[in-house]
């Protein structure tokens, strides 16, 4: 019997992988059906195949391309990149690794963004202002560093190459990646800046300045150019700051940083001497400042070793040249820049020495030589017991001082507390200041009578009751000033006299201020005021009349001006006629 061969089993076939419509797609990806069109047609999902009609067909891995197509243009990436990223024509963590530094320069850009528009907006920026801002976001580090470092070049020329020059080079503001709103303001306000040419020639005479008095002995230099003040722009302050935290520490600028060093610390010495004579009230342009001013001289003399006649003691040749080194530095601009230097690129900003550098300077003016204005006093003192020297009033001074008293109380009586914040002819004071300062006057010239002068300058003098506190100062002074004896009585090399006209002179000009601070009209006698007119004129004609002295220039009067406003205009107060 014959049997039929059993076939042999078909071998396994694979399943026809299932294609995709562009719809199934769509639902299986979420992605619309006019981007999966779109991307399929740049290579990024290729069909599989079509239909005899032309209709696409996907397989399953187009599925998986989408996904990871999506998910890198939701990163960023562009089409093509993510098409190379996709056939395996570069690799992921390359791309990667590029996209996230472009994302990091973006993120950059949109932090300034946003604190641009804060800054606009804390600011109440204009049109103009916006669209400067608009370029600051638009431009790259190295623009922004090169629009200052231009500056600099242009502003400093051929003398670029002094410690001066490298600082001010070494020092360019450097915008962070995350700025302040702080920072974008002071950038705001360099980029305007750099535009002034009173700044370019400000920075080129400081530099010209350096330049001719560097020493000649290079191992000295961070001993000489240190303590002069138009060393970084400032007295060695902000500018010196701004370069520290800039030098890389190689030879040169090794060698600037400690230059710079040494200038800071000597700012920081002058600065703490004058700061505390001014918190004591003590005046530049009184015999005392004198000390200070020695004591400043002396840290400063040692650091002048090497440099091109440098002088070797106290006296008109090194106060000449402190002074001018002074003058030099006191720009207003020049100590701005600086500033927003130091803003900008993080680093502690210095508070503005101009106050105290135009105390000092007024002191050095008043003191071209040591003691200078101690030996005019006492040569005037002298004078008064000159043989053939008019003989001192009596009793009349006192009494005039005292009447001199009276018509300010009167004018502080019509003071209410709605006037105390109102300016006054002095400009640092306000009206509350400007009564203090009438108390203290009274409390501390009637000490000095009595040998016991009080130092609470800084005290409030005033209490809850100004016109109280007036009253028992000048009660005080009276007191003192009619002790027997008192007027002829000596006061180191000045009589009593002295004192008396002194405090009478400054109840005069202070009652006056009050007067036109409060809308009232002085009512001091004009023989009082015409009798110390020569006084005055005697005392204080010579004093320099400087930003930081205690008097501004001789003012011009209208014709027919009453004595009193005579005096308040030759003590520097402008003087406006009233009908």
């Amino acid at each position: 019997m014959h049997s039929e061969p059993v076939p042999a089993p078909a071998p396994d076939l694979a399943p026809e992988p299932v294609l995709l419509t562009i719809g199934a797609m769509a639902e299986r990806t979420g992605l619309p059906v006019k981007l999966i069109r779109h991307w399929s047609d740049l290579g990024i999902a290729p069909p599989a195949d079509r239909t005899e009609a032309g209709y696409r067909r996907y397989g399953p891995e187009a599925v998986a391309r989408l996904d990871l197509a999506r998910t890198l243009r939701d990163l960023g990436l562009g089409l093509s990149t993510i098409r190379d990223v996709l056939d395996r024509e570069r690799d992921l963590p390359e791309v990667a690794a590029v996209h996230a530094d472009a994302l990091e320069a973006r993120i950059r850009t949109l932090r300034l963004r946003q604190a641009v528009l804060r800054s606009v907006a804390r600011r109440g920026a204009d049109a103009a202002e916006l669209t400067a801002l608009d370029e600051l976001v638009r431009m790259s580090a190295a623009e922004r560093e090169a629009i200052v470092g231009a500056f600099v070049a242009e502003a400093l020329g051929d003398v670029g190459t002094s410690s001066f020059g490298r600082g001010l080079l070494a020092a360019l503001p450097e915008l962070p990646a995350d700025p302040t709103a702080e920072q974008v303001d002071a950038w705001c306000e360099l980029s305007a800046l750099v535009r002034d040419p009173a700044l370019a020639a400000a920075l080129r005479r400081m530099a010209e300045y350096a330049a001719g008095y560097a020493p000649a002995d290079a191992s000295t230099a961070h001993a000489s150019t240190a303590g002069n003040g138009a060393e970084d722009g400032n007295g060695a302050g902000a500018g010196s700051q701004a370069q520290n935290g800039n030098h890389d520490g190689d030879g040169s600028q090794a060698e600037d940083r400690s230059q710079a060093e040494a200038a800071e610390r000597l700012t920081d010495a002058w600065v703490r001497r004058v700061s505390a004579a001014m918190d004591g009230g003590l005046a530049p342009d009184s015999p005392a400042a004198d000390a200070v001013v020695t004591a400043v001289v002396a840290e400063w003399l040692p650091l002048q070793s090497g440099t091109p006649g440098a002088p070797d003691r106290d006296g008109p040749a090194a106060r000449a040249r402190l002074l001018e080194q002074l003058e030099m530095a006191a720009d207003a601009r020049a100590e701005r820049y600086w500033q927003l230097v130091c803003v900008i690129n993080g680093l502690p900003v210095r508070p503005s020495l101009a106050p105290a550098g135009a105390w000092l300077i007024t002191a050095l003016r008043t003191n071209p030589t040591p003691g200078a204005r101690a030996t005019a006093l006492e040569a005037l003192y002298d004078g008064d017991a000159a043989p053939g020297a008019p003989e001192p009033p009596g009793t009349g001074l006192v009494d005039a001082f005292a009447s001199v008293l009276a018509e300010v109380e009167r004018l502080v009586t019509a003071v209410g507390p709605d006037r105390f914040g109102d300016p006054t002819p002095c400009a640092d004071w306000d009206v509350r200041a400007l009564l203090d300062h009438l108390v203290w006057e009274n409390l501390i010239w009637a000490g000095l009578a009595e040998g016991s002068p009080p130092t609470d300058h800084g005290a409030d003098h005033l209490g809850a009751d100004p016109l109280a506190a007036f009253r028992a100062a000048a009660s005080a002074t009276m007191t003192a000033f009619r002790r027997p004896g008192m007027l002829e009585r000596r006061y180191g090399p000045a009589p009593g006299r002295r004192l008396v006209e002194q405090l009478l002179i400054e109840m005069l000009v202070h009652g006056w201020d009050l007067a036109m601070a409060t809308g009232q009209r002085p009512g001091f006698a004009e023989e009082t005021v015409e009798a110390v007119l020569p006084s005055v004129r005697e005392i204080y004609g010579a004093l320099p009349r400087t930003p930081g002295g205690s008097f501004a220039p001789e003012a011009p009067v209208p014709d027919g001006s009453s004595a009193t406003d005579r005096l308040a205009a030759f003590l520097g107060r402008r003087v406006v006629r009233t009908p």
